[in-house]
């Protein structure tokens, strides 16, 4: 098992926090979001850890990480940074986004899934954003879910179709197999030398997030699987994000 943690956005949301700091680099109460996340890894055995830097990638001087730069990070999003690492993109995988804190139980739930593609996903989601006014609802990345199979996964879900079904939010931590990274690989090379144009939610593949390459994925008929997590986990998107993760880490 390896990780892929992706930390090469500016945090823009974050105003002065992120003005001279890249966002994984942030201070919550005497370790930065990256160090947490490492030291988690490694607690649990993930000892092959590779960071996608971009903003202010100097500042990035963890020892025994190997850092892959994503030259391009201000004309791309999160998809392109991934496939930046994707040469490390083989057997079992993590890929994370470098702006979430998590605890050890979320984490142990995630390992445990034995599906060739699976995400993260909290049922719970909707009670987080009263405490969090400058990021709205709207924006969650949504999953659409029928019997731990994921229908659906964009912003833009706003209700639900049948009564057996559930929406969740995705917390940015997708789980690979052997299969599934060959999978994820192969579907974007098949993108890359042929779309053009609008990429689902996306204005190109270039902007592309992961939750757009997963839509790609779930209408190629691949089946992807949620994770049910319960825990403590966070994401650091703006000022009263980091003030919130302070608090309850």
């Amino acid at each position: 098992m390896r990780a892929i943690i992706l930390a090469a956005g500016s945090g823009l949301r974050l105003g002065q926090h992120t003005k001279d700091i890249p966002k994984a680099l942030l201070d919550i109460n005497g370790k930065s979001i990256l160090e947490r996340q490492i030291s988690l890894l490694r607690q649990h055995g993930i000892n092959e850890i590779f960071v996608v830097t971009g903003y202010q990638r100097e500042q990035h001087i963890l020892k025994n990480i190997e850092y892959i730069f994503n030259s391009r990070y201000v004309e791309t999003e999160q998809l392109a940074s991934m496939m930046v690492a994707r040469a490390k993109i083989f057997d079992d995988v993590l890929v994370i986004f470098g702006d979430i804190v998590f605890d050890a139980q979320i984490l142990q739930q995630i390992l445990a899934s034995n599906d060739n593609i699976a995400i993260a996903v909290d049922f719970d989601w909707e009670k987080s954003y009263s405490e969090r006014p400058d990021n709205p609802k709207s924006l969650a990345d949504k999953v659409l879910i029928d019997q731990k199979k994921i229908l659906q996964i964009s912003a833009k879900i706003t209700s639900l179709d049948m009564k057996n079904q559930q929406i969740g939010e995705f917390l940015g931590i997708i789980k690979l197999s052997r299969k599934g990274s060959k999978i994820m690989v192969e579907k974007y090379e098949e993108l890359e030398s042929s779309h053009k144009g609008k990429f689902h939610d996306a204005d190109s593949l270039e902007k592309a997030k992961l939750v757009d390459i997963l839509q790609e994925l779930i209408d190629s008929k691949i089946e992807i699987y949620s994770i049910s997590i319960t825990g403590k986990w966070c994401e650091i998107d703006t000022p009263k994000d980091l003030e919130r993760a302070r608090k309850i880490f």
